[in-house]
């Protein structure tokens, strides 16, 4: 398989997938493709918005992106080289993929082959579940079950804040309650700016900063943070 999974379009005060294009750049390479674009993140389903907006910010690439829509998705993911998966709310954006009926045919298409370049929420959907995405829950889909390409859980535009005099939980404390109620499932927290590249049985982190990885081996064990430098060699989260 190979899976770009990004935290984030946007990197600081940087341009609409600025950062991002030197990423896809290198894992698509040089060569022209078709790309289907999947657009259903997005809450106002201004889907053809969402693609001029992505082909802007992507213009500086050879690459075509073809919009995917409910009446001809199966049709556009199987004549297209790859599947962009865009940012937004992932509730919204995996409960659309499973009502128009596209889950299993965009899991067989990358496991067979096909490039996965995702986004934010398009990176949730990288990982097993979307049980670690930071959004709400506008919409319930069928299942919280993700493509599961990286068998881990994804935790995108990942910082830890402890702000004085709030009593709200911090992202680390949300990330430990997964962790008590599903031991032994590692979560990856990418900051914006990083990504993780999946090339057949490699798995690199991307980026100029730190990932956090939380592991807990048992259900009464304090799950354990540990950093990841840019550069790192993941590979053995795959057997997670």
């Amino acid at each position: 398989m190979h899976v770009l999974a990004l935290s984030s379009s946007r990197v600081g005060d940087g341009g609409y997938l600025t950062a991002a294009v030197p990423l896809i750049n290198g894992f698509l390479g040089a060569k022209p493709l078709r790309l289907a674009f999947v657009p259903f993140a997005t809450a106002d389903n201004n889907d053809e918005s969402y693609l001029a907006k992505v082909k802007e910010g992507l213009s500086s690439l050879p690459h075509e992106l073809c919009l995917v829509t409910p009446e001809n998705g199966r049709a556009v993911i199987e004549a297209t080289d790859g599947i962009v998966v865009g940012g937004g709310n992932t509730f919204k954006l995996l409960h659309d993929i499973y009502r128009y009926d596209l889950f299993a045919l965009i899991r067989e298409s990358v496991e067979n082959g096909k490039p996965y370049i995702g986004w934010s929420a398009g990176s949730n959907l990288a990982g097993r579940t979307i049980c670690t995405t930071n959004d709400m829950p506008i919409i319930q889909p069928q299942s919280f079950t993700a493509f599961g390409f990286l068998p881990f859980q994804l935790n995108p535009h990942y910082y830890n804040v402890v702000i004085e005099g709030f009593h709200g939980e911090t992202r680390d404390q949300r990330l430990n309650e997964f962790l008590l109620v599903n031991p032994g499932v590692p979560v990856v927290g990418l900051p914006e700016g990083t990504a993780l590249h999946r090339n057949g049985d490699r798995l690199q982190f991307l980026g100029t900063q730190d990932a956090a990885l939380f592991q807990q081996p048992a259900l009464t064990a304090i799950a354990e943070r540990k950093f990841l430098s840019p550069g790192s060699d993941l590979s053995f989260l795959l057997q997670a």
